[in-house]
């Protein structure tokens, strides 16, 4: 059964534009290859950070949204944490 979710991305602010889009491509893969659906990124921008992660003060916020079977979440969120791009990521069921 298909189920709605979001997922907040926060990536290093060193990434170019171009390296931040490239990234974002691959998670859309990701979700699409196994048979699920992005229906919207949005780009939130480089915001300041309330504590330093990785010796970071800043971060560039992603929202996605996507549609998608449980199973396939789960293995999204394991190659989100093996990503050298991302600081944290959070996933979320949307009702």
């Amino acid at each position: 059964m298909m189920r709605n979710y979001e997922l907040v991305l926060v990536l290093k602010p060193e990434l170019t534009d171009e390296a931040q889009e490239g990234f974002l491509q691959k998670v859309a893969r990701w979700v699409t290859e196994k048979g699920g659906s992005v229906s919207q990124t949005d780009k939130w921008g480089r915001r300041k950070l309330a504590y330093p992660l990785k010796q970071f003060m800043e971060g560039i916020y992603v929202l996605t949204r996507f549609s998608a079977e449980p199973p396939l979440v789960r293995e999204v969120e394991k190659n989100l944490r093996l990503s050298e791009e991302v600081m944290r990521h959070l996933v979320v069921k949307v009702e």
